[in-house]
């Protein structure tokens, strides 16, 4: 692993006090089945420095806004926590930037919030949970919030959240619903041709997009039947979604991530505060370890520059932290690297 930072993030999440305090408040303690992690730039920065990135795009995990019933309350909470973010990005130039929260499902407050944080606020783009109280992307109603995003261009990561169900006992949803949740998204957004409608919407998956590499032929198959669409225009429209590395650069899904996406559509994700650090060490030594270096270079910056130009427009900020925690870095990458190596499954 490179211990110059370089890399840039596109899934590291924000939890600010004031969000926490909300949250405790509505009673909830965790998310996906985690409890709620600490956060503060200052650990943000570590961690950064640890895994060798130099800019993380910022996001709000789930719940967002959603566990607020006053469509008045979660609009005001998505503005704070956007000029939240907007501040920790202008405080710490070069380290952070961030996609905006929005008061999904409402999609005209939603549609107006984005456009405040894109054109005012400088976010890099929006976040968009995969079902917002039971209603998924791509479903009806959504079409302001579509317009506005396309108008613009916009990045939208695709995060997902707890299914609208009840959960099965003994299954975290983080382990296992999370990727269903982010796989019905994209099939929506597919099925009922949003993708094709707003074609300047750059989509990022989260989590290696879930199921969708994996079943994307078996669910293409499924669409020719049920649109008369041909599976190959189909195929394309899966192909044409970013994904991210966040938990997924093992060696079982990280060769069939990029044998199915588009090149330059996987990037760099850690997934952290939610991801602890030593399952972001352990997901970087496997992209580290497993992948060319050309391809390596697409995901830890290349693909993130053309997707955000403003990156390779100015240099990776290059912090250098004091000599001893160099060496503790270096030290906890090499058992990192050791570690993954160690868990691997035998070939018999």
């Amino acid at each position: 692993m490179t211990t110059a930072p370089h890399r840039v993030d596109v899934h590291q999440h924000i939890v600010p006090p004031f969000y926490r305090d909300l949250l405790a408040k509505a009673g909830i303690a965790e998310a996906g089945g985690r409890a709620l992690p600490d956060w503060s730039p200052e650990s943000a920065l570590e961690l950064m420095d640890l895994l060798g990135t130099a800019t993380a795009i910022v996001s709000v995990s789930t719940p967002g806004t959603g566990f607020l019933s006053d469509p008045g309350e979660a609009g005001a909470l998505a503005r704070r926590l956007n000029d939240f973010s907007a501040s920790l990005t202008a405080d710490h130039p070069g380290r952070f930037g961030y996609f905006a929260t929005v008061p999904m499902p409402d999609a005209t407050a939603s549609a107006t919030e984005a456009a405040r944080a894109l054109d005012e606020l400088g976010a890099d783009g929006v976040t968009l949970l995969a079902n917002n109280q039971g209603t998924y992307l791509g479903t009806d109603s959504q079409e302001p919030l579509w317009q506005t995003l396309d108008e613009r261009g916009a990045i939208v990561f695709v995060h997902p959240a707890d299914l609208p169900g009840p959960a099965v006992d003994g299954i975290p949803p983080f382990a296992a619903d999370f990727l269903l949740d982010t796989t019905r998204a994209a099939y929506l957004l597919v099925r009922n041709g949003v993708v094709r409608r707003y074609p300047n919407i750059r989509f990022i998956l989260s989590h290696a997009g879930g199921f969708v590499p994996y079943a994307s032929h078996r669910m293409a198959v499924a669409l020719a039947g049920d649109t008369g669409r041909s599976p190959l225009d189909t195929l394309d429209d899966f192909r044409g979604f970013y994904f991210d590395t966040a938990l997924s650069s093992s060696p079982a899904a990280l060769p069939t991530l990029l044998a199915f996406a588009r090149p330059g559509h996987v990037l760099f994700g850690s997934d952290w505060p939610f991801a602890p650090t030593p399952a972001g060490q352990y997901f970087a030594g496997g992209l580290d370890t497993g992948v060319e270096p050309d391809t390596l270079q697409a995901v830890n910056r290349a693909g993130a520059e053309a997707l955000l130009p403003r990156l390779a427009a100015t240099p990776a900020p290059t912090p250098s932290p004091p000599a001893a925690v160099r060496l503790r870095h270096t030290a906890q990458r090499a058992a990192a690297r050791l570690l993954f190596k160690l868990v691997q499954p035998g070939t018999d």
